[in-house]
């Protein structure tokens, strides 16, 4: 009795092209493996060692994430995060979508491509670097857009920042230097609409809106909600932007505004590691909740 030969050949072995492809896969996911050990799942399992323990070493259960609790600028810096969460994620879901439709109608011509080059290039500053831009534009002594400044009542530049203006700078700061990134994304993820989907839709009468309402959006959803899970977990982590502005402002932006500059106070003011961890931890925790909520009611893994 005799067996039929395989495709890759009667021993039944991989062509040596699919063997070497195969080892490059896996060097290239072993080294992001290694990364990922070394810089996100050890780290937080450090975090979480000292989120459940004393200075000792000793097992304490909740009571750091209670000392965090009570501590009377806790539910102030919780209160900011998540007014900044809701005016971060609701422009950058509305103005990056309608920027990268916008960017897709105008991709046939010479317009498109300086556009998708305006986009991206506040993204190539670090963010640090983003912020010190930002700091020279809202002083009104020597902003280039003082006469704005000035329409909008702003003097000085104590004005500019006060509290009531963070959640709305801060959006400014942060769609400013991360949103060309996603609306280059979302125009790649419009480039894939099939063709004769599109050409369906202006067959049947469809307009522009029409079209970007019941074609395109529908089928950026999945991208539209892998930016909002990335987005909210960088979110959640506000640190440089009110640190920076802290500084720059003498104390008129408070040092623990957000969550993170908290657990940096507890950390490196007060000395107490253990309930930095702990405010970590819970960042931690809401993030991952988010995503999961996020990622089970749109249906992100489904087959499309």
């Amino acid at each position: 009795m005799t067996t039929a030969p395989t495709a890759a050949g009667s021993t039944g072995r991989r062509p040596r092209g699919a063997a070497r492809r195969s080892r490059a896969g896996t060097a290239f996911v072993a080294g992001y493996l290694v990364l990922l050990i070394a810089f996100g799942v050890l780290p937080t399992g450090y975090a979480v060692y000292f989120a459940f323990t004393s200075a000792g070493g000793t097992f304490t259960g909740f009571d750091n994430f209670v000392t965090a609790a009570r501590d009377f600028r806790f539910l102030d810096s919780v209160g900011h995060v998540a007014v900044y969460l809701v005016c971060w994620l609701v422009s950058l879901v509305v103005f990056v979508v309608g920027l990268a439709l916008l960017l897709h109608r105008l991709a046939a011509d010479g317009t498109g491509k300086a556009l998708r080059f305006l986009y991206y290039v506040p993204g190539a500053l670090a963010g640090a670097a983003g912020v010190l831009v930002w700091l020279f534009m809202l002083d009104p002594t020597v902003s280039p857009v003082r006469p704005l400044l000035a329409a909008l009542g702003f003097d000085t530049f104590g004005e500019v920042v006060a509290p009531g203006n963070l959640p709305v700078l801060f959006t400014v700061i942060a769609f400013w230097t991360g949103a060309g990134g996603w609306i280059v994304v979302m125009y790649g993820a419009l480039n894939n609409i099939p063709r004769d989907v599109m050409e369906a839709a202006r067959i049947d009468g469809a307009g522009a809106w029409q079209t970007a309402r019941r074609v395109q959006i529908p089928m950026l959803r999945k991208w539209i909600v892998y930016m909002v899970i990335l987005a909210f977990a960088g979110g959640a982590q506000l640190f440089v932007e009110p640190q920076l502005l802290s500084l720059a402002s003498v104390g008129v932006a408070g040092r623990d505004y957000s969550l993170s500059q908290l657990t940096y106070d507890f950390a490196f003011q007060l000395n107490d590691v253990n309930s930095a961890a702990a405010i970590s931890v819970e960042l931690l925790v809401v993030s991952v909740s988010a995503a999961a909520l996020f990622v089970a009611r749109s249906g992100f893994f489904d087959a499309d």
